[in-house]
């Protein structure tokens, strides 16, 4: 994992209480994380992807233990809903027309890979990056009592940047995990943690927060920061 300076682990429990704080999972869907996906056929490296998905199947299940909120992300496109901006942007890069046809619905490359939402939490879908543009992510999160994030999924440099710096603009603390996150190179990850770091975000490690709130009761949480 590239070297980003991580929240002490005995610092952390505090700062993501279970009653408050919601793991957010982004874009965690075939065409980004399967061997066969969109993401993959264009030539990413898919070596840390299966730890990285091991470590964010693990955290929803300890989420999910603690009382945490579970909060599902994904992106669902269309021909007709793409962006104007971005298919020129595609194009002015030199890139085939198909390049943006990603998570197409009703396509396998949209479904979830290895986690998904059961009943009763968060799922919204977005067109582009950004998990808050265009639904109703916050006032689902703001019903349950939730300021606090913590951040897993795909691709750090992209949506899970995105997502990150629009929630700290409405008022969430953020923290992203470093190791259940992933740009498919280690540059493209270390530069996007540390920016993060720099401007909106505190970086943990799985561990951490897996510990974090093993030893954070949900009844203990409420009683605390209710």
């Amino acid at each position: 994992m590239p070297q980003v300076p991580l929240v002490a682990p005995d610092a952390l429990a505090w700062m993501i209480p279970p009653s408050r704080c919601a793991l957010l999972i982004i874009d965690v869907q075939r065409d980004f994380a399967a061997p066969d996906g969109a993401v993959a056929r264009a030539g990413a490296d898919m070596s840390r992807t299966p730890a990285t998905l091991d470590r964010i199947e693990a955290l929803v299940g300890h989420a999910r233990r603690a009382g945490a909120t579970v909060a599902f992300a994904r992106v669902l496109t269309t021909p007709e809903t793409d962006p104007a901006a971005l298919r020129l942007l595609n194009a002015r890069k030199g890139e085939a027309a198909d390049a943006i046809a990603i998570c197409r619905e009703g396509d396998a490359g949209a479904d979830y890979c290895r986690v998904r939402p059961i009943a009763g939490e968060i799922s919204v879908s977005k067109r582009l990056y950004n998990a808050f543009h265009g639904t109703d992510l916050e006032d689902q999160l703001r019903q349950r009592g939730v300021d606090t994030l913590v951040v897993v999924g795909f691709s750090t440099h992209c949506c899970v940047d995105a997502t990150c710096r629009d929630a700290f603009h409405r008022d969430f603390n953020v923290f992203v995990v470093a190791d259940a996150t992933d740009a498919y190179d280690d540059d493209a990850q270390r530069a996007t943690l540390s920016a993060l770091r720099d401007s909106c975000a505190l970086i943990a490690d799985a561990d951490a927060v897996t510990a974090a709130w093993a030893r954070a009761a949900p009844e203990s949480g409420r009683r605390a920061h209710g």
